[in-house]
C-alpha cells in the first residue's frame, strides 16, 4: 500500500533542503571569502609595518588628508548602485545593463568634480602638496565605475571562490608593489601610486571573470531601483560623514602629525576587524535577500554568524587593546609612541563595531531602508560635534573615547528596530555575544596577570610573546570548557557543509 504525503510536508521539506543549501552556499562563501581575506590580511600587516618605517607620520598625514574627501566622493560616485544590484532580485537584464552604464557617468563626473575641488582642499589643510595627490588619486573614481556592477553580479550569482581569487591575487601584487615604491624613496606617493595600483588590479580581475553590457540609463525604467540606491546613498555619506569626521578634526586641528599618528592607530585596530567582518559581511547581503520574506530564516541567520562573528572579533580587539604598547614600541619604534593610547580605545571600539553592519543589512532587505538611513543621518550630525568637543579637549584620545561612548548609544534605535522587525529579543541577542564576551573577559585577566608578572623580568619581545601565547590559549580553553556545546555545534555545521558534495564551480543562487 502506498503511502501519501500531503503537499504541507513537501512544502516543508523543500523549505528545509533550500535552507540546507543555502547553509552550505553560506560557508563555502565564506571559506572561499576568508581564505582571500587572510592571505591578504597577513600580506597587508607585513607590507604596512614596512611601509611605515619607511615613511613618516606627515606623510600618512597628508594622504589621510586626501582620503578625508576621496571616500565621500566615491561612495557618492557609487550611489548604491551595487546594492541595488544584489537586493532587488526582479531586476531585468536590460536594467542592470543601464545601470551598468549609469555607473560608469557617476565615476566619470565624480573624477571631473573631485579635481575641480583639489585646489581648495589644498586651502583648506594648508598642505600645499595636496591638490597634486588629489588629482592622481581622482583618477581611481573612474577605474572603480567600471567595476561597480559586475562586482555586486559575482556577489549575487554567490560566485565567491572568483571574488577570492581577485582578492588574494590583488593583495599579493599591491604588497609587493607598495614595499617597492617606499625603498625607492616615493614617501607619500608610494600610498597613492599604490592606492591607484589596487583600483586597477580589482577592477581589471573583475571585469575580466564578469563582463556585462552597457546601456544608457532610462529614468522610468530605474524609478524603483533609484529609490532604493538614494535611501542607501544617504545612509553611505552618512556613515561616511561620521566615520571621517574625526579624521577632519585631527587633520584641520590637530595638525599632519596628529593624524598621522590616529591614522596609523586606526588602520592597526581596524585592519583585523575590517577584514574579518569583510569576509562575512561581504557574504552575507546575498543571503539575506533571498530570505528577505522569511522572518524566522533570517532570525536564525542573523544570530548564528553574529556569534561566529564574536567569536573571531572580541579577542582580537580586546588582545590589540592589551598589548598596543608592547605591539607598537617593539614592531614600529618609538616615533609611533603617541599611537598607543588612541590605538587602546580604538581597539575596544573596533570589538563593538564589528557585529553592527549586520543588522543594518538586515533593515535594508526588509523594506526597512528609510529608517537606516534616518539612523545615520543622525549619526552624522551628533557624531561630529562630539568628536570636536572631545578633540579640542583631549587630542587623539578623545577622538577615539567618543567612538567608544558616544556611537553605541547612537546605535540603540537601529537595534530596537531590528527587534521589533524581525520579532527578537534583546535576550537572545545577548545570548549569541556571550560565548565570545565571557572567554574574552577571561583571556583579557589572564594578559594582565602575564604583564605583572614577567614585566620587570624580561625583555619586551619575551613580554609580548608570553601574552600573546597565554591569551590565545586561555581563550580557546575558555570557549572549550564553558561553551563546548556551541563550539561543537558549530564545528559540527562547517564540517557537515564544507564536506558535503559542491558544485564544481562557484555556489549558484537559491530562491
Amino acid at each position: 500500500m502506498d503511502t501519501e504525503v500531503s503537499p504541507g510536508v513537501t512544502a516543508r521539506s523543500a523549505v528545509v533542503a533550500d535552507l540546507h543549501e543555502l547553509d552550505r552556499s553560506l560557508l563555502h562563501g565564506i571559506a572561499w571569502t576568508s581564505g582571500a581575506k587572510w592571505v591578504g590580511q597577513l600580506v597587508a600587516w607585513a607590507s604596512t609595518l614596512i611601509v611605515a618605517r619607511l615613511l613618516t607620520p606627515e606623510d600618512y598625514g597628508l594622504v589621510g588628508m586626501a582620503s578625508i574627501y576621496l571616500g565621500l566622493i566615491t561612495l557618492v560616485s557609487d550611489f548604491g548602485l551595487g546594492s541595488a544590484v544584489i537586493t532587488l532580485r526582479d531586476l531585468s537584464e536590460e536594467q542592470v545593463a543601464q545601470l551598468n552604464g549609469l555607473a560608469v557617468l557617476f565615476g566619470v563626473a565624480s573624477c571631473a568634480v573631485s579635481c575641480a575641488a583639489a585646489i581648495p582642499l589644498g586651502h583648506f589643510f594648508h598642505a600645499p602638496q595636496l591638490p597634486a595627490v588629489v588629482v592622481a588619486m581622482s583618477a581611481a573614481l573612474v577605474i572603480t565605475a567600471f567595476k561597480t556592477v559586475p562586482f555586486s553580479l559575482l556577489q549575487r550569482e554567490m560566485r565567491f571562490r572568483t571574488l577570492a581569487f581577485i582578492e588574494t591575487w590583488r593583495a599579493v601584487l599591491l604588497a609587493v608593489s607598495m614595499i617597492g615604491f617606499a625603498v625607492f624613496g616615493l614617501r607619500y606617493w608610494t600610498l597613492v601610486i599604490g592606492g591607484l595600483l589596487s583600483s586597477a588590479l580589482s577592477t581589471a580581475g573583475t571585469v575580466l571573470l564578469r563582463r556585462h553590457r552597457f546601456a544608457w540609463p532610462r529614468r522610468e525604467s530605474l524609478a524603483h531601483a533609484m529609490t532604493f540606491s538614494k535611501h542607501i546613498l544617504v545612509g553611505q555619506v552618512s556613515w561616511y560623514a561620521y566615520s571621517n569626521a574625526d579624521f577632519l578634526v585631527a587633520g584641520r586641528i590637530l595638525g599632519k602629525g596628529a593624524l598621522g599618528l590616529y591614522d596609523l592607530a586606526w588602520t592597526l585596530a581596524y585592519i583585523p576587524v575590517e577584514k574579518m567582518t569583510a569576509l562575512v559581511t561581504q557574504v552575507t547581503p546575498t543571503f539575506f535577500a533571498a530570505l528577505q520574506r522569511d522572518l524566522a530564516a533570517l532570525r536564525r541567520y542573523l544570530l548564528s554568524i553574529t556569534e561566529g562573528l564574536a567569536l573571531i572579533t572580541f579577542p582580537v580587539c580586546l588582545g590589540m587593546a592589551l598589548v598596543a604598547h608592547d605591539f607598537v614600541l617593539l614592531f614600529l619604534g618609538d616615533k609611533w609612541e603617541g599611537a598607543i593610547v588612541p590605538l587602546r580605545l580604538l581597539a575596544l571600539s573596533a570589538g563593538l563595531r564589528s557585529i553592527t553592519p549586520l543588522p543594518a543589512q538586515v533593515l535594508n532587505v526588509v523594506g526597512e531602508s528609510r529608517f537606516g538611513m534616518r539612523c545615520g543621518a543622525v549619526m552624522a550630525v551628533v557624531l561630529p560635534g562630539a568628536f570636536y568637543l572631545m578633540g579640542t579637549r583631549w587630542g587623539t584620545e578623545g577622538l577615539a573615547l567618543a567612538w567608544l561612548l558616544v556611537f553605541p548609544l547612537l546605535m540603540l534605535p537601529l537595534y530596537l528596530r531590528v527587534f521589533a522587525r524581525m520579532q527578537l529579543t534583546a535576550r537572545a541577542y545577548l545570548r549569541a555575544l556571550w560565548p565570545a564576551a565571557s572567554a574574552s573577559l577571561v583571556m583579557g585577566c589572564t594578559v594582565l596577570a602575564v604583564e605583572w608578572a614577567v614585566g620587570q623580568h624580561a625583555s619586551r619581545a619575551a613580554q609580548f610573546t608570553a601574552e600573546v601565547t597565554s591569551g590565545a590559549a586561555v581563550y580557546v580553553l575558555t570557549c572549550l570548557l564553558l561553551h563546548r556545546e556551541r563550539i561543537t555545534a558549530f564545528r559540527r555545521a562547517v564540517r557537515l557543509s564544507l564536506g558535503a558534495s559542491a558544485p564544481a564551480g562557484d555556489a549558484k543562487a537559491v530562491a
